[in-house]
């Protein structure tokens, strides 16, 4: 198969020889590409996850509390503090996914329910095809019962806003994506 791709608006671009899906799972899709670049070179076994992105959620109490959750991420083996926040399923819009992790993550329901879309970002340009968008969710508060993943072992914990920075300069948030959100919602809130 030939796929030519150009990266953006006067990029010379890569061509993709050949391409084949080598790892695909509810949870990772991993494509291999063989690459010719511009400048007549190779690259064989240029690897790219493949993603329907995911979405991060900024919700605020009427209190000014955020809403965090702290949880084990496998990959490093400990436990991180972040915002809520959730892969997108098959023919889920992201405002979908995002009212509904918040929900199934900690409970909290916005009022209004429809969550502002604050922003979209490219997570990982080199090795991935992941977007997520960023949404803020107001007036927060706890309204349904949490609905874990299996993989999910969950606690909420609410800060507040006025804390939220002190806790990502000292390391207690450190998470990229998070971290990167918190400073652009307290940036879009005046709150730096």
């Amino acid at each position: 198969m030939k796929d030519e791709r150009s990266p953006g608006s006067g990029d010379a671009g890569w061509t993709v020889v050949e391409s084949a899906i080598v790892i695909e799972t509810p949870f990772l899709r991993l494509r291999r590409d063989q690459i010719e670049l511009p400048g007549g070179g190779r690259v064989s076994d240029y690897y790219v996850r493949e993603s329907r992105g995911f979405t991060v959620v900024f919700a605020i109490t009427p209190e000014d509390r955020v809403v965090l959750v702290r949880q084990y991420k496998h990959g490093i083996g400990s436990h991180v503090l972040e915002l809520p926040a959730g892969a997108i399923d098959p023919g889920e819009a992201p405002a979908d996914c995002a009212r509904r992790e918040l929900a199934e993550e900690t409970g909290y329901v916005a009022d209004p329910p429809e969550l502002e879309l604050a922003g979209s970002f490219i997570f990982d340009p080199t090795g991935s095809t992941t977007r997520y968008q960023l949404y803020l969710g107001r007036n927060a508060r706890p309204l349904v019962p949490t609905d874990f993943d299996v993989t999910e072992d969950i606690a909420v914990e609410l800060v507040a806003l006025d804390d939220l920075r002190a806790m990502v300069r000292d390391g207690r948030v450190n998470v990229g994506v998070h971290v990167a959100s918190i400073y652009f919602m307290l940036d879009r809130l005046g709150r730096l």
